[in-house]
């Protein structure tokens, strides 16, 4: 009896070890999602304090917006593949598209941070109309940006299985036409999908670890 009582002990807690074993190896092995910013944002064509009546023409001679994407991949160990990330600039409080362009795709290694400085041209006679108003009587405008894309994570040598992103960042400028802030604004989530994945890989983790340990 004794020694079947202390089988069954030993049987318990072989498995519970295991079963934490199984936990600590996926939380090792499962990514950090990269953090995405705007760290710099600029409209020429809105420097009011450059230019001193913005809508003499309409639209301006330079319609670019410039910006500086900044990307950072936190993982001390995982690689990340970047798919082609395509960047919509909106403007507007139904948020009309005015702009778009697509920066390509790249890698990117653990621990490593990359900058995309790049402009877009902003189009539309109504949206420049507006913009300008909006600068010259409040100081002061808001652009969105958004950007979708997918990733793949490249660890121990393997490539996981593509996750789409869909964030969007807004932009408050002032009257030089130029986002202020000392730190750039961080993108967040569009949609629920991207905040399910973890969900999603933790609920089949879960129902594992409970079957070793049971």
């Amino acid at each position: 009896m004794c020694i079947s009582s202390d089988c069954c002990r030993w049987c318990i807690g072989f498995q519970f070890t295991l079963g934490l074993t199984a936990l600590f190896m996926w939380l090792s092995l499962r990514p950090s999602k990269p953090t995405l910013s705007i760290e710099k944002f600029y409209v020429p064509a809105l420097n009011k304090t450059a230019i001193s009546n913005l809508s003499a023409v309409i639209p301006p001679v330079n319609t670019t917006v410039t910006f500086d994407l900044k990307l950072r991949n936190e993982n001390k160990d995982k690689g990340v593949y970047y798919d082609d990330l395509n960047i919509t600039l909106y403007y507007g409080p139904n948020h009309s598209v005015v702009g778009h362009m697509t920066l390509p795709s790249f890698y990117q290694g653990h621990k490593k941070t990359a900058h995309r400085n790049d402009g877009l041209r902003a189009e539309g006679r109504a949206f420049w109309e507006n913009a300008t108003r909006t600068v010259s009587e409040q100081n002061s405008t808001v652009f969105r940006v958004g950007l979708w894309t997918a990733v793949r994570y490249k660890i121990v040598g393997v490539k996981t299985k593509r996750h789409r992103f869909r964030l969007v960042a807004d932009m408050k400028l002032n009257e030089e036409g130029a986002w202020p802030g000392k730190k750039g604004v961080k993108f967040h989530s569009r949609a629920a999908a991207q905040a399910g994945y973890r969900a999603r890989l933790g609920v089949p983790l879960a129902m594992l670890v409970l079957l070793v340990v049971w």
